[in-house]
């Protein structure tokens, strides 16, 4: 799941090492970058959907493997795309895929993860998504101006055929398997896992035990587990659906945003090389990825709240001061986006552990992939708005929106439910 999830990272941001050929190579204005960077965003809120309904009623490894390759396969059409048209066309079918694989992915694994210490194992995966972010922004400084753009879209398709076909190996997810009333399969995936444990069954026993300190079991609503896409915004969850929402379209409109355009802005704005602008783009993962391993380590001690909280204000600040005192210098820009982007881009991740932690089974996929839909809706319109103030020549204008979109996002963050270290069936009846 973890190698889908890498692959899904290396499809969505390759267009973005891609362009600074592609944009004299066919002519592509400003506004048609932002509308080739939107277009997959656009597919992505369609795939979200869709593969979260399809979660529900077949399965979290049917559901997942269906997207991995779907995504693959249009990266390698992608690779063969002759002009504008062509690609902003297989770019929009391949985002059903990479935005289908993500929340399903997510969903499965935090309902294999105990509740105690589910941040860390939690996070520790999502790490593959930066890293997988990362590897794409060296393999495309690496091979992009010695063998071409084709390659990168080469590179993320056919694996990801590969792996498509190992995903339904898996076992499915027990929780799901419990949820449409088939008990004896999942008594076997449990049983399995139990025996994997370090003390076996036994140690499981005192993991699962419940203590004075957990919250009781609330009773689930009348319906049984019928997947309801209304439920999302009942009166049980229409608060948690509205702050995890603003959440990730904040999040996401800042760190896709600037991922996306960085390059293209190091290159045609500031002046450096290709190669100069494709590794000065690369670092924003690079930080990313060290900030999320120390969140791995502390999320459960710290908690959502004060990580989400703090990520989005200290970001923030820093891209005010970009774009108010800093945005005429590359050294600054450089710095200054680098690390903005790592703080705030640690909040996506923790966002994946958060959002299927607040719903119950029979809803987690749905509940998560229509949060996604808004980070799919955040990451169109922030690469468009880009597009528009670059070509009205207002670099720092663009640093100033998205600090005033990461005080939204702070906001947000302190009214969200604390749920570290809390079983999922204590959260969300």
């Amino acid at each position: 799941m973890g190698s889908a999830t890498f692959f899904d990272a290396f499809d969505a941001l390759s267009l973005a090492f891609v362009l600074p050929v592609l944009v004299p190579l066919w002519g592509i204005t400003p506004v048609e970058i932002g509308w080739l960077i939107a277009i997959g965003y656009i597919g992505q809120f369609a795939g979200a959907l869709l593969f979260g309904g399809l979660a529900e009623r077949y399965g979290r490894v049917p559901s997942a493997a269906g997207a991995t390759a779907l995504m693959s396969i249009m990266s390698l059409a992608c690779a063969l795309a002759g002009n504008f048209s062509t690609l902003l066309a297989f770019r929009l079918v391949q985002g059903i895929g990479v935005g289908g694989e993500m929340p399903v992915a997510a969903v499965y694994i935090n309902e294999l993860s105990k509740a105690k210490g589910r941040g860390r194992f939690f996070m520790l995966y999502e790490m593959i998504f930066p890293v997988g972010l990362m590897v794409t922004g060296q393999v495309g400084a690496l091979v992009v101006p010695r063998l071409g753009w084709q390659v990168m879209f080469l590179i993320g398709g056919i694996p990801g055929l590969v792996i498509a076909g190992l995903l339904l190996r898996l076992r499915e997810s027990p929780r799901w398997l419990i949820g449409k009333g088939r008990l004896a399969e999942a008594a076997a995936i449990v049983g399995e896992i139990e025996a994997s444990l370090p003390g076996g069954p036994e140690a499981a026993s005192r993991d699962l035990a419940v203590t004075d300190a957990d919250p009781p079991p609330v009773a689930p609503p009348a319906g049984g587990d019928r997947t309801r896409w209304s439920e999302l915004l009942s009166p049980l969850y229409r608060r948690r659906t509205a702050i995890v929402w603003t959440l990730w379209a904040s999040a996401y409109f800042i760190t896709n945003g600037l991922n996306n355009w960085m390059p293209t802005l190091y290159n045609r704005f500031y002046g450096l090389s290709l190669a100069q602008s494709l590794r000065a783009g690369t670092l924003n993962n690079i930080a990313q990825v060290v900030l999320l391993l120390g969140c791995a380590f502390t999320i459960d001690r710290i908690g959502r709240r004060r990580w989400m909280t703090a990520s989005f204000t200290a970001g923030a600040l820093l891209l005010a001061t970009l774009g108010t005192f800093a945005s005429g210098s590359v050294t600054a820009v450089i710095a200054l986006v680098t690390v903005s982007y790592g703080i705030v881009g640690s909040v996506n991740a923790v966002l994946y552990l958060y959002t299927p932690e607040i719903y119950p089974t029979r809803m987690r996929a749905i509940g998560t992939g229509s949060a996604t839909c808004w980070l799919r809706l955040a990451s169109a319109a922030g690469p468009l708005l880009v597009g528009y103030l670059v070509a009205g020549q207002a670099p720092g204008v663009v640093f100033l929106v998205f600090a005033t979109v990461g005080v939204v996002g702070a906001v947000a963050a302190t009214q969200i439910l604390e749920t570290r270290n809390r079983r999922l069936e204590d959260i969300a009846p």
